[in-house]
């Protein structure tokens, strides 16, 4: 009797999980009454990157958007939390971030990058939460990080108020955020990078208040010239003026892509 060899069957392997990298606008308010109003929400930027996620300026009700995110942004898969300064709007949930980072404090987990006096006399992190990261490290001007897959720079100091930095990321497509500022000569070449997060509160410049109006946004989109520029961080005047036509207007003279950011959107890093 002759046997017959068969073949062996093998199970055909699992592909392996692409990770999504993308920026979700939590929230696109600027200002005090906006952000008092909620006429935008003020949740911060949620980036994921290669399967690390992070969260920058998480102000009032950012934990509430994670839950209302569609889909749901689970915020107890965050590796780490991003604060350019230490204003309400930039900061307020940072508290409850961290506990939802630390699964209520009992997994040391996860980063918190922030300015030295959002540490000083009135830190905004509690107390008893400190323990409870991995780490916190201090942003200083024309310094580098990285938190897992995530690396980043800080440029520059803002012209604002209190300490503020700017952050560029070294993603491909790279990526700037221009934070809370007055404009200065040289921001341009600070930030340039493939994708620009430019913070607009104003419509126009307004005299001895330290943020960036639409013609300063404009000056900075015509001279870096990215691929495509992300307008957020609204004020009154500016939602008065409505950022979608104003962003579509200004996408027609320059000939770039120029997007007003609103509540819940996701843009690709691609």
């Amino acid at each position: 009797m002759v046997k017959i060899k068969t073949a062996t069957s093998r199970r055909p392997q699992a592909a392996a999980k692409v990770e999504e990298n993308y920026i979700k606008f939590l929230g696109t308010a600027g200002a005090r009454f906006v952000m008092i109003k909620q006429l935008r929400s003020s949740g911060g930027i949620w980036i994921s990157y290669n399967g690390t996620n992070i969260i920058i300026d998480p102000g009032p009700g950012s934990i509430a958007r994670c839950a209302m995110s569609k889909p749901k942004i689970d915020p107890t898969k965050l590796d780490g939390i991003i604060l350019t300064h230490r204003h309400l709007d930039h900061s307020n949930d940072v508290n409850v971030m961290i506990e939802a980072m630390t699964e209520g404090g009992f997994k040391k987990k996860g980063i918190v990058f922030l300015p030295q006096d959002a540490l000083d006399e009135q830190p905004v992190i509690l107390r008893h939460l400190m323990p409870v990261v991995e780490r916190i490290e201090v942003l200083k001007e024309k310094a580098s990080y990285s938190i897992g897959e995530i690396k980043f720079s800080v440029p520059a100091r803002q012209s604002h108020p209190v300490l503020t930095y700017g952050l560029y990321f070294e993603f491909k497509p790279s990526l700037s955020l221009i934070a809370d500022t007055r404009y200065f000569e040289g921001i341009e070449e600070l930030y340039r990078a493939d994708i620009v997060i430019i913070n607009v509160v104003f419509y126009e410049p307004r005299l001895g208040i330290d943020h960036l109006s639409f013609a300063d946004a404009r000056r900075i989109i015509e001279r870096i010239r990215p691929a495509t520029a992300l307008l957020t961080h609204f004020g009154m005047t500016m939602l008065t003026h409505k950022p979608h036509i104003l962003a579509e207007r200004l996408s027609k003279e320059l000939n770039l892509e120029i997007i007003a950011a609103y509540d819940g959107m996701k843009f690709p890093l691609t």
